[in-house]
C-alpha cells in the first residue's frame, strides 16, 4: 500500500507540461504495454470524451477527457505494483521516469483503469482508480475474466484548471501525430496502429495514415548531413545529435518548428524563424496535375534526437536540465542545438530560403536607394540574416541604426586600445584601419544630411508655387521652412533649421532669433536676427562678430514699396542696425549683443521682383543690380551695413546649385 502526498506531488509539477501531456503519456504507456507481448502489430484506440452541452458558437462540445485502450500485457501484478510505486524503475530501459501518471491529475480530476491480464493460464480483470490523497491506487477490484483478451482501458476525465484548447477530431489527431512522430518513424520498433474516434460519432482517424503511402500529410525529407557534433565540457568528447526533417502538409496556422526529443517523446519546440527568419511563412508544392490541381501548402519540422537529450530531460518531460541560451554546467545549451538543427532543416528547402532571402535583400536595397542612401556604405558591412523575412522600412532603419551603433562602439574601443598600447610596431597599420572606419561612419552621416537637404529643397520649391486656390503661400509658410517662427537657437538644435538655404555660413552662427522681439515680448522683431561666432578674421587679424538680419516678403507681393507703407524692409533693416549699435537690445535671454565700430552687419531682403519692385530698388533706394538680374546690393559705409535684396528664385537656384554636386554623387 503506497503512502505519499499525491496532492503535493501534483502541485509541484511545473516544468513545461501541457494539457496534451497526459494523453501522450497514456498512448506511450499503451505502446509499451503492447510491445511487452507483441514484437509487431497491436492496436490502440483513443476515444475523445465530450461534455454533454455543445458550444453555442462552433456547435462542438468541449473535450472532457480521453479513453485509451490497448491489447497489450495488461496490469498484472508487476505492472500494478509499479503503478503503485512513486518513481518506479520498471520502464527505465525505455526512458521511463516513474512519474508520468501524476501529470494526468494535474489536468483531469478522474483517472480510472480497467485491465485484463494473464495470471498463469487464467485471465483476470483488475479495475482501480488513482487517488488524490495518500494512496496512489484506490477502489481496487480483481475478478476472473474467463477467456477475455489481455489489454487495458485507461480513462482520464473531468478536465480541470486548463481548458482543452482544441475541439475537432482532426485537429487533435494532428497534434498527437506531431508529438508522437518519433514512435511512428522509429526504425527499430514498429508503431502499433493508433485509431482515434469521437464518442459522439463520426468517422475514425488512423494516425498511422498521416505517414502512409497514399495522400500522405507527413513526408520525411532527405538531407545530406543529418548529424550535429557539439562540444561539451568534456574536451575529449563531442555530443552527437541526429536531425530528421519532415514536411507537414495542410498546417493550418502552425509554423515551421524545431522539436527536441527525449526517449522518443517531443519535449520542447520552437519556431524555426527564431533562428532563420525566412521560415516565417509556409511553403508550397507546385503541382501540374490537371486543370483543377492545387498547390499543397506545408511547413517544415525538424526533430532532434540524442543521448544528451535523453540524459537531461526533466522528470515531467516538459523541459531539460541544461540552460536555454547558455549553459556553464552542461556546456551545451538548448538554443545551440535548435540553431544548428534549423540550419540542417534549411538544406531541405534551400532553394525556397534562397529565393526569400533575395526578396528580402531587394526590399532592403529599395529602402536604401529610395529613402536612405546614406546607409549604402554601412549596408555592405551589415548582417541582415536576423531581420524578419518581410521587413518594414522601420525595421530596416532600426536594424541599420543598431549596426551603426555597434560599429561606432567597436571603433571607440579600438581607438582607446591604440592610445593605451605601448607596442608601436604595427601602430601605423592599425591607425590607418581605424581612421578608415571613422571616415566611413562620417560619410554615412554626411550622405544622410545631404539627402535631407534635397527633400527640404523640394518642399521649398513647392512652397513658392501658386496653390490650388490660385494664391501664393504667405511669407510665414516659407519662413517656417527656413527656420520655425517664434523660436531661437536656444530652443532648437542647429540641425532643426535650414538656414543653409540662404547662406552656408549661417550653419555656424552662435545665436539666431526667428520672428522674436529682441527687447521684450511686444518689441520690434526681425524675421531673422543672426549673431555669428568669432571665427572670421579681417586683414588686420582683429576678431569680428558679424550680425545678419533677414526680412521675408510673400512671393509676388509688392505693396511694401508704396510711399504710404510702413513695411519698407530696407528701412526696417537700417533701423534695427542703428538700434543694435546704440545698445537698445539684448537677446530674449538677457545676453548682451556685443558690437563695436567695426562690427559688420549684413542685411538680406527676400522677395519677388515685379517691375514695380525693380524700379523702386533702382530709382528710389539706389541699389545696384547683380549680374544675373535676380538680386540687388548696396553698401552703407557709415554704419558698416551691406544689404542684398534677393528674389526667391535666386535663393532657390543658388541653394540647389551649391548642393547639386552632392546630389549628383549620391545619384538622387
Amino acid at each position: 500500500m503506497s503512502s505519499i502526498n499525491i496532492k503535493r506531488a501534483v502541485e509541484n509539477i511545473r516544468s513545461g507540461t501541457t494539457v496534451y501531456t497526459p494523453v501522450i503519456e497514456l498512448i506511450v504507456n499503451a505502446i509499451q504495454a503492447i510491445r511487452a507481448v507483441k514484437p509487431t502489430g497491436g492496436l490502440i484506440q483513443v476515444t475523445i470524451l465530450r461534455h454533454d452541452q455543445a458550444d453555442m458558437i462552433d456547435k462542438i462540445a468541449p473535450v472532457d477527457g480521453f479513453i485509451v485502450r490497448d491489447d497489450g500485457i495488461g496490469f498484472n501484478e508487476e505492472h500494478r505494483n509499479s503503478f503503485d510505486t512513486l518513481y518506479t524503475a520498471l520502464k527505465a530501459g525505455d526512458g521511463g521516469k516513474g512519474f508520468g501518471r501524476f501529470t494526468c491529475l494535474k489536468y483531469f480530476r478522474r483517472f480510472t483503469v480497467e485491465s485484463v491480464f494473464a495470471d498463469g493460464l487464467m485471465r483476470k480483470k483488475r479495475s482501480f482508480a488513482m487517488g488524490h490523497g495518500n494512496d496512489i491506487i484506490i477502489d481496487e477490484k480483481v475478478a476472473d475474466a474467463g477467456v477475455a483478451a489481455t489489454g487495458s482501458a485507461v480513462t482520464i476525465s473531468g478536465a480541470q484548471a486548463v481548458k482543452f484548447p482544441d475541439k475537432g477530431l482532426d485537429v487533435i489527431a494532428r497534434v498527437l501525430v506531431e508529438k508522437l512522430l518519433p514512435y511512428f518513424i522509429d526504425p527499430n520498433s514498429e508503431c502499433p496502429q493508433i485509431v482515434m474516434r469521437d464518442d459522439q460519432g463520426g468517422s475514425p482517424i488512423i494516425l498511422n495514415d498521416y505517414l502512409g503511402q497514399t495522400n500522405r500529410q507527413i513526408v520525411e525529407l532527405s538531407v545530406q548531413k543529418n548529424e550535429l557534433h557539439l562540444k561539451s565540457l568534456d574536451k575529449d568528447k563531442d555530443e552527437v545529435f541526429t536531425v530528421r526533417v519532415f514536411k507537414f502538409y495542410a498546417p493550418r496556422a502552425n509554423k515551421s518548428k524545431v522539436s527536441l526529443v527525449a526517449h522518443r517523446r517531443e519535449v520542447t519546440d520552437v519556431t524555426m524563424q527564431t533562428y532563420i527568419p525566412e521560415f516565417a511563412d509556409e511553403f508550397y508544392d507546385k503541382t501540374d496535375e490537371g486543370e483543377n490541381a492545387k498547390d499543397r501548402n506545408y511547413i517544415i519540422k525538424a526533430y532532434v534526437f540524442g543521448d544528451y537529450l535523453d540524459r537531461n530531460v526533466s522528470l515531467e518531460r516538459g523541459a531539460f536540465s541544461f540552460g536555454k541560451d547558455n549553459d556553464l554546467v552542461f556546456g551545451i545549451s538548448q538554443s545551440q542545438i535548435e540553431a544548428q538543427a534549423a540550419t540542417i532543416a534549411q538544406e531541405a528547402v534551400g532553394h525556397e530560403i534562397l529565393a526569400r532571402r533575395e526578396r528580402k535583400q531587394a526590399r532592403i536595397r529599395d529602402y536604401i536607394n529610395d529613402e536612405a542612401p546614406w546607409h549604402r556604405g554601412l549596408s555592405r558591412e551589415t548582417d541582415f540574416s536576423s531581420l524578419s523575412m518581410k521587413p518594414t522600412p522601420q525595421e530596416i532603419e532600426l536594424h541599420l541604426q543598431a549596426a551603426k551603433f555597434q560599429m561606432e562602439t567597436r571603433v571607440r574601443a579600438e581607438v582607446k586600445q591604440i592610445l593605451q598600447s605601448k607596442d608601436t610596431e604595427d601602430l601605423k597599420d592599425r591607425v590607418t584601419e581605424v581612421v578608415g572606419k571613422i571616415s566611413q561612419t562620417s560619410k554615412n552621416d554626411l550622405i544622410h544630411y545631404v539627402s535631407l537637404r534635397k527633400c527640404v529643397l523640394e518642399l521649398f520649391d513647392k512652397s513658392l508655387q501658386i496653390g490650388d486656390d490660385g494664391k501664393y503661400k504667405s511669407e510665414g509658410d516659407v519662413h517656417d521652412i527656413v527656420m520655425p517662427r517664434k523660436r531661437d537657437t536656444d530652443q532648437i538644435d542647429y540641425d532643426q533649421h535650414n538656414l543653409w538655404i540662404l547662406d552656408e555660413r549661417l550653419n555656424f552662427t552662435e545665436y539666431v532669433a526667428s520672428d522674436k522681439p529682441m527687447d521684450d515680448k511686444n518689441g520690434d522683431r526681425t524675421d531673422l536676427s543672426i549673431f555669428g561666432k568669432r571665427v572670421a578674421f579681417r586683414g588686420d587679424n582683429e576678431a569680428s562678430n558679424p550680425i545678419t538680419i533677414f526680412e521675408f516678403k510673400k512671393p509676388q507681393r509688392h505693396d511694401f514699396v508704396n510711399p504710404s507703407s510702413d513695411e519698407d524692409p530696407i528701412e526696417q533693416i537700417v533701423r534695427y542696425v542703428n538700434d543694435i549699435r546704440d545698445g537698445k537690445y539684448k537677446t530674449p535671454y538677457g545676453r548682451d549683443i556685443l558690437v563695436s565700430t567695426n562690427t559688420p552687419f549684413y542685411g538680406y531682403v527676400v522677395c519677388d521682383f515685379p517691375q514695380k519692385v525693380k524700379i523702386w530698388l533702382e530709382r528710389e533706394k539706389d541699389f545696384t543690380v547683380m549680374p544675373d538680374g535676380l538680386g540687388y546690393f548696396r553698401w552703407y559705409g557709415n554704419i558698416k551695413l551691406y544689404i542684398e535684396v534677393l528674389s526667391w528664385t535666386k535663393v532657390q537656384r543658388d541653394a540647389e546649385m551649391r548642393n547639386k554636386v552632392f546630389f549628383h554623387k549620391l545619384g538622387i
